[in-house]
């Protein structure tokens, strides 16, 4: 099957199902040892770390790799998936996403420095044989749709549970 017959079937499956498209995704992470992180979700493993020079082993990307990666990979698959449903032929797709920081906001040495990203810049370049204005419009679309920018951008409720387990 190809993209456009699969992604406008979820449409129509989900159109006609809405609870379908409704769920909790989980991952979980465990500190291996140091900072060294291990992440399952279903059936994916991943390895997140630091260098050693910050405090890790250098086992796997850090998680502004992840992070940054995350956003680039949903918009780029956005964009592909949209092309095929809006009939705009490309050819390839690259997305460089940009995140600024300052670390004095992650070592506590600025309160009023976010620990955080101060800014998130993505570039995107498409090759196609399609007009600039349909390939724009493509994006535009793709980018109101996107789920990991839509994270990024608005407001979101995040909670903690907390639970201790005393060591005897």
């Amino acid at each position: 099957m190809d993209l456009k017959t699969i992604f406008e079937s979820s449409i129509e499956h989900i159109r006609a199902h809405p609870a379908d498209g409704q769920g909790t995704a989980v991952t979980t992470t465990r500190i291996r040892s140091g900072v060294t992180c291990d992440i399952e979700d279903s059936d994916w493993k991943l390895v997140v770390d630091e260098m050693p020079g910050d405090g890790g082993s250098g086992l796997g990307p850090d998680p502004g790799v992840y992070g940054r990666a995350a956003l680039g990979s949903c918009l780029a698959m956005g964009y592909v998936m949209w092309a095929a449903h809006l009939n705009v032929p490309i050819e390839d797709v690259e997305v460089t996403v940009e995140a600024d920081y300052d670390a004095r906001g992650m070592l506590g040495l600025d309160d009023s420095v976010s620990p955080g990203w101060s800014a998130v810049r993505y570039k995107v370049a498409i090759t196609s044989p399609d007009s600039y204005e349909r390939v724009r419009d493509l994006v535009e679309t793709a980018d109101r749709y996107s789920s990991i920018l839509d994270c990024l951008t608005r407001p979101l409720n995040v909670t903690r549970e907390l639970s201790v387990m005393r060591v005897p």
